[in-house]
């Protein structure tokens, strides 16, 4: 006979389990979204992952996320600039979405009205025991949007999908499909004010022939513990290019899992970290070639300063049938503290025997014949630092091909390093 001994939750655990009891009975759902959440809430009771789980080896959740704060829903919410002028933006304030919507070229609703009816209850739940981001969010979800792109239609305008909080805890989730041949840049913005766990889920779907640019810019305070997930897969000839910036939190895990599952997709991800202080930030990739002749470029920069740690895991499986594909990835790291470090594993997993795929990764420090050049010019230390980082990381940023794009992010890019640098 086995006896399995009941696991002695940490205060996190008991406060996500108290957190779903308390407000159950106020979480948009029908029968079969309390199934899923109630199964969420399960994996949950069985404990936070640690180092012995594969998945989370380099971020010890159990240990990280060391409280939960309570739920405050009535917390005022700041508004915030949109990054780029003229965007249409979508306000997710405390885990509820703004209801009063009217957008051009593109249809919304809200999910907690598709959570009610029961038609998104196929997308809670999780993809496996590892899967803690989605038990998190698919227990505690409240709201987000639910936005349908046009076969065809070129949305002028960029969306802006803003994920507030003011404290507490706020859980939303994203859905997006792009019908066949249309076009879109979205910006997905995850910030805030005061001690909080937050959890955000997004879903993209992007046709055949479809062109879409989704910016993640998470700038969290550095008492938040930020985790999130965006679920995407690609249509034939469709290309998708994500492109994510880190620049705060206290724990930040950001997970990426893509489907390139139509002959000749494109998908490229680019990424800024930026660490600071004493924060922990794991961005965390899985990416399935399924079809043949599909492309992949993932290019990480990061920035590490102070006793900051981060981490990056890339994992590209190509199946036997996607033969022709061509993906390449690289990790590369400038350390700036002594103190601080970067974990870098990637990994491939390839089935078909016609493909081109590698991998690399770098951790270096700032060429001191590069910084005594400019010096010796008469430029001061920290500004000679400064342009180096940035050129270190401008080439990232530059392969958008987007002018106002580009220079939204290296504004951020540039008050980052004048409070850190």
């Amino acid at each position: 006979m086995n006896i399995q001994t009941p696991v002695k939750h940490t205060p996190a655990e008991e406060a996500l389990i108290a957190s779903y009891g308390a407000r159950a009975a106020d979480l948009p759902g029908d029968g079969s979204v309390t199934l899923k959440r109630d199964n969420a809430v399960e994996l949950l009771k069985r404990g936070l992952p640690t180092r012995k789980v594969e998945a989370w080896h380099y971020t010890d959740l159990r240990r990280l996320l060391s409280q939960v704060p309570s739920f405050d829903p009535s917390a005022s919410v700041e508004t915030i600039e949109p990054l780029l002028a003229g965007s249409d933006v979508l306000v997710v304030a405390n885990g509820f979405a703004n209801r009063d919507i009217a957008l051009e070229q593109v249809s919304v609703s809200t999910v907690a009205d598709k959570l009610s009816d029961g038609s998104l209850a196929e997308l809670l739940g999780t993809a496996g025991d590892d899967d803690t981001v989605s038990a998190i969010n698919s227990a505690l979800v409240s709201d987000g949007y639910v936005i349908d792109i046009e076969a065809g239609c070129e949305v002028e305008r960029p969306i802006e999908l803003q994920n507030l909080q003011a404290g507490g805890q706020a859980h939303a989730r994203f859905v997006v499909k792009a019908g066949a041949g249309a076009k879109a840049t979205i910006v997905e913005r995850q910030t805030g004010s005061g001690e909080a766990l937050v959890s955000s889920i997004a879903h993209l779907d992007v046709a055949d022939g479809a062109e879409i640019t989704w910016i993640i810019v998470q700038e969290q305070p550095e008492n938040v513990s930020n985790l999130g997930q965006l679920n995407l897969t690609i249509g034939s000839n469709a290309k998708a290019t994500v492109f994510i910036m880190n620049a705060g939190g206290k724990l930040v895990r950001q997970e990426l899992r893509i489907a390139a599952k139509g002959e000749g997709s494109d998908f490229r991800l680019r990424g800024v970290n930026l660490l600071s202080g004493e924060t922990h930030t794991d961005v965390t990739m899985v990416l399935d070639h399924i079809a043949p002749g599909t492309e992949s470029t993932e290019t990480i920069r990061n920035v590490v300063t102070g006793k900051a740690e981060g981490v990056f895991q890339g994992q590209i499986r190509v199946d036997r049938e996607a033969q022709k594909t061509d993906a390449k990835m690289a990790c590369n790291t400038l350390l700036l503290s002594d103190e601080g470090s970067f974990s870098a594993k990637p990994e491939l997993e390839i089935f078909a025997d016609d493909v081109a795929c590698g991998h690399g990764a770098t951790v270096a420090e700032i060429d001191e014949n590069h910084l005594f050049y400019l010096m010796a010019r008469g430029i001061d230390e920290k500004t000679a630092r400064g342009l180096l980082v940035k050129a270190f990381l401008a080439e990232v940023i530059e392969e958008l091909d987007d002018e106002a794009l580009i220079e939204a992010l290296e504004a951020k890019l540039d008050a980052w390093f004048a409070e850190h640098g």
